[in-house]
């Protein structure tokens, strides 16, 4: 990019400090997202939360990013990035200090959506950002920016699971891992002169932004299909490594895993866009990620990792792509454009996926829980820690005594009261082999409902298989996909 193009300050700009700026600060929102997901079992089992709660929290930490792009990406013409960037420093600072002092579910739910709102500002600056810096090659572009979604997941998760297996098992300590990409894109960016927009550059005001954003038909089809992408990749992976833990794999590392491969696919995204057009990589990715969810709803031990590289493969492209084709397409709506694709994305998945894939994971894990053998347990729970003077242990014995009342005066075992029962259970260590008698019996119900929870979002891929499989024919009735200037496209 030419120094001479104007800035927000006047001044000469550093097109390189700013994308790798922007790159660290993607970072931050990716181990955010990876440690919470991380720390979910942990979150459930020592606040003794249902995996409803926990959704709730997970999806927190993604619709909080959509409140923030819908709010502030509008605003990226006239208030600067750089601006919304600073906001973002201080909430992954607030956000991360007020998890680590939570003490029920109320704190954690706020402090994981102030962090989301952080994450939210930081696209809703970046994205722009990045298609100013680079006008001629977006759709790669913002591939290669979006590599460090999933590349700072393998960081973060890489992390923690080094700090678990060193003997640091404080999720306090894993959520914390956010800070320090957070101190470093603050140290890059905030005192950076920035470029102004494509639309300020190009002179396009903020009515007429909002006209090409919401009166163009194209732009509500691209939407729609944000809610169903967005819910296709994120959705599964806030649950992937509670989920495979339960199952008795290290789940963060599955995580890893998918987000490794992620990172090298869309860091490669040049050749496969060139090759395939972006109608053409998004038809592939649903067609290879309904695969690979409906084999992971499936997969168990090594098999897993099979599984989920098929589901990688079928996902990495989709957000990167999504934007870019927004932005190529009706490039007048600008940040603006790119804000609401992100809004709709995250909302969805927060409000509506990550809380209803728990909530199937709930209904399908009471299934497998053997009447019998919890009620015996929690007879001994009762009994046996009649004499415990420990907090958590009163606790335990309250929550059995309660689930056997219910089921003295139902026949039946209340869900998910019974869960919960175990994971107070669990989460006291008041006996040894009563945990382990419970840790056997809930694990593998979690396990399952988890799964059967992917196996829900498959049909999500078909309806997209047809929807891009619709433009990819037009497309290719028109001799081939075709990028819209911003001048041209007025």
């Amino acid at each position: 990019m030419p120094e001479n193009r104007t800035t927000e300050s006047g001044a000469g700009i550093d097109s390189s400090r700013l994308f790798i700026g922007s790159c660290i600060a993607l970072i931050a929102t990716s181990v955010a997202f990876a440690t919470v997901g991380a720390i979910m079992l942990s979150l459930k089992r020592e606040f003794v939360l249902t995996n409803e709660e926990v959704g709730w929290i997970g999806g927190a930490a993604l619709w909080g990013f959509a409140v923030s792009q819908l709010l502030f990406a509008p605003f990226a013409d006239t208030l600067g990035m750089r601006f919304l960037l600073r906001i973002s420093f201080v909430g992954h600072l607030v956000g991360v200090l007020t998890m680590i002092i939570a003490g029920g579910f109320w704190t954690l739910f706020v402090g994981a959506l102030v962090i989301a709102m952080a994450n939210g500002l930081v696209e809703a600056a970046c994205n722009p950002l990045v298609a100013a810096l680079y006008p001629d090659n977006k759709t790669v572009k913002l591939n290669q920016f979006h590599v460090w979604f999933p590349g700072g997941a393998v960081l973060g998760g890489l992390a923690a699971y080094g700090l678990d297996k060193g003997g640091v098992t404080s999720w306090e300590c894993q959520i914390g891992l956010v800070l320090i990409p957070t101190l470093i894109y603050g140290m890059l960016l905030l005192r950076e002169p920035f470029p102004e927009t494509e639309g300020v550059q190009a002179g396009v005001g903020m009515g007429e932004m909002f006209r090409a954003a919401l009166a163009t038909p194209f732009m509500w089809v691209m939407l729609l299909a944000m809610a169903m992408t967005a819910s296709i990749e994120l959705g599964p992976n806030r649950w992937v490594p509670a989920v495979v833990e339960a199952g008795g794999m290290p789940g963060i590392l599955v995580l890893v895993w998918i987000s490794g491969l992620m990172a090298v696919l869309r860091y490669k995204a040049g050749p496969v866009v060139r090759s395939l057009s972006p109608t053409g990589i998004l038809v592939l990715s649903a067609l290879v990620s309904g695969i690979g969810l409906l084999w992971l709803s499936y997969a168990s031990g090594v098999m897993t990792f099979a599984a989920a590289t098929v589901f990688a493969i079928g996902v990495c492209y989709f957000w990167p792509t999504m934007l870019g084709v927004v932005s190529e397409r009706v490039p007048r709506s600008g940040a603006l454009g790119l804000g609401l694709m992100g809004t709709v994305g995250m909302a969805t998945v927060g409000l509506v996926a990550a809380p209803q894939m728990g909530k199937i994971a709930d209904r399908y894990a009471r299934d497998e829980i053997p009447v019998e053998q919890v009620v015996e347990l929690l007879q001994q729970a009762e009994t046996g820690l009649a004499g415990g003077a420990e907090d958590d242990v009163q606790s335990a014995r309250l929550a059995a005594a309660e689930v056997l009342e219910t089921f003295s005066a139902s026949g039946a075992l209340p869900y998910p009261l019974t869960a919960n029962a175990l994971r107070v259970l669990i989460s006291s260590d008041a006996n040894e082999s009563l945990v382990a008698e419970a840790q056997a019996i809930l694990n593998p119900a979690d396990n399952y409902g988890g799964k059967i929870s992917f196996r829900f979002m498959v049909p999500l891929c078909g309806i997209l298989l047809l929807l891009f499989g619709f433009m990819y024919a037009q497309d290719r009735r028109v001799g081939g996909y075709r990028v819209k200037s911003i001048e041209g496209s007025a």
